[in-house]
């Protein structure tokens, strides 16, 4: 059996721009000035504790719990206003018979907005998975480890489609096969060429590539 397993952010719903420059402001509000570039760089892939610890560590202090809450509050009602499913992606799923499963960094309450906002919930029905269910985020196999035992396939029979590094490295290290997603709005070549190097087998940069991608990864030897 064929499980395919997508990352949620920049891979089915186009957030990274949005989330990051929520994060970009409130370092710069903290006194950490810091761009939407500068934070996808550092922050992308990471779970939320993860993304907290690493902000603090610039900071050099922790961040105010009310500042903190009033800054998610404000993504949320923002995604609920803007956020919209990646270009293509829905049409993509269509011509997908295989079965899958969400598999992401994000904590379940932002994963259950994301997908219900964009209209994607109903095609992964209660398959959806959160690193806050693992010990370890990744780029530690954990959570694709989880979600293939969850849904009874062997890691050598998933394909795991990701955008961001850490999730190809923990997808690598997991002996699942890979393609790297560029093809959201936040998406550079330099993207294309970090994937390349993380160990992806194949990085496409639009949704209508990936059902051929995906064919291609199937068929192939090993």
């Amino acid at each position: 059996m064929t499980l395919l397993i997508f990352d949620c952010d920049g891979v089915l719903v186009d957030s990274e721009l949005l989330a990051n420059e929520a994060l970009a402001e409130l370092m710069s509000a903290l006194g950490r000035p810091m761009t939407t570039q500068q934070a996808l760089q550092i922050f992308s892939g990471l779970r939320l504790r993860d993304v907290l610890k690493s902000a603090e560590a610039l900071l050099s202090f922790p961040i105010p719990t009310d500042l903190g809450a009033a800054a998610r509050q404000r993504l949320f009602e923002r995604f609920q206003r803007e956020l919209q499913p990646v270009k293509g992606v829905r049409e993509a799923l269509d011509m997908l018979p295989y079965p899958r499963c969400v598999a992401s960094s994000s904590a379940r309450e932002r994963l259950d907005l994301s997908l219900e906002v964009t209209g994607l919930k109903g095609l992964f029905e209660d398959n959806v998975f959160s690193a806050d269910q693992v010990e370890h985020s990744k780029p530690a196999p954990d959570l694709y480890l989880f979600a293939a035992r969850a849904l009874g396939a062997i890691p050598a029979n998933c394909i795991v489609i990701e955008d961001s590094t850490l999730g190809i490295q923990a997808a690598v290290s997991a002996g699942m096969k890979t393609i790297g997603f560029a093809g959201a709005s936040h998406a550079t070549v330099e993207l294309a060429q970090r994937l390349r190097m993380a160990g992806a087998g194949v990085v496409v940069a639009a949704m209508s590539d990936l059902p051929g991608a995906i064919e291609r990864l199937i068929a192939a030897p090993g």
